[in-house]
Formats: structure tokens, C-alpha cells, sequence
């Protein structure tokens, strides 16, 4: 029986206040499906593992506000950063920049009829949302994500 050999990826890790840990390489986590069910709920299930997407203006952090870091729900992998947040008036959360580049994968995206960008966790392979490029300066892009993929932390 050939050994199981475990995929590195390299990510940047960050504190719970937003302070940058480290640099590293650290195992991909690769889960069953039926794992993966039982850690997630229903929504979040269907969007971060089956590239789903919630209903506009319905998920919990399209409103909010509040200063502090979005991290991944599947993985806990840091993301973004509340103060990268912007109202886009999409009905999703929506950030000029991740907190790390490191942190996420982009593949194209050509389901529906139309070309995207989409965004996934770089160390679980959870699907977050898309990348447009209509959002604001300094950066011009919009990372437009479901709240069913991500998990606030307040600072």
C-alpha cells in the first residue's frame, strides 16, 4: 500500500486582534464529505464545499459593522480584515483586499453563462464567494463573499 503523503500550502497565520503571526507551510485539511457535513451547517455546507451561493441581503454579515477579522468556517484560516469592508450594495460582504493574498486561491469561474473569478480558502479549499474588479480605491476590486463561509471575530 502506497503511503498517504499530506499537501503543503503556504499561509499566513494571524492572531485574533489582527496582529501577523507567521509565515508557513501547513498541511492542507482534506475532509469526507460526510465529515465536512457534520462539521457544517446546512448553508454553509452547500457554499464552501459545493460553490454555492446564499441569498442576496440574507446573510449575517452583510449589515455588520463592528471592527475585527473574518476567518475562514471551515478551516478558521484568516481572511479579511472589517476595516477592508465596504457596502457594495450587492447584498453580500464585500472587501477591497484579503488580509493575506497567501490565504486564498482564484480559479476562473464559467458556470452560469458568464465569466467570474472564484475565491477559495487556500488551506481547505472552501469556496468563499467571486473577485470582481468594480470595487473601490485603493485596490479597485471587489471579493464578494457569503457570510455561510465565514466565521467574525471581534477585536
Amino acid at each position: 500500500m502506497e503511503a498517504k503523503t499530506t499537501e503543503l500550502v503556504a499561509i499566513v497565520e494571524f492572531s485574533d486582534t489582527g496582529e501577523k503571526l507567521a509565515t508557513k507551510r501547513a498541511p492542507k485539511i482534506v475532509k469526507t464529505d460526510e465529515e465536512w457535513r457534520k462539521q457544517l451547517g446546512p448553508e454553509s455546507y452547500e457554499v464552501t464545499r459545493h460553490s454555492g451561493t446564499e441569498r442576496a441581503c440574507t446573510g449575517q454579515y452583510c449589515d455588520l459593522h463592528d471592527n475585527g477579522l473574518y476567518r475562514c468556517i471551515c478551516c478558521d484560516t484568516a481572511l479579511f480584515l472589517a476595516d477592508t469592508k465596504f457596502e457594495s450594495g450587492t447584498g453580500w460582504p464585500s472587501f477591497y483586499t484579503p488580509i493575506a493574498p497567501e490565504n486564498l486561491s482564484t480559479e476562473e469561474d464559467r458556470s452560469y453563462g458568464m465569466l467570474r473569478i472564484s475565491v477559495s480558502c487556500k488551506r481547505c479549499d472552501a469556496h468563499l464567494g467571486h473577485l470582481f474588479n468594480d470595487g473601490p480605491q485603493p485596490t479597485g476590486l471587489r471579493f464578494c463573499m457569503n457570510s455561510a463561509a465565514l466565521r467574525f471575530v471581534k477585536f
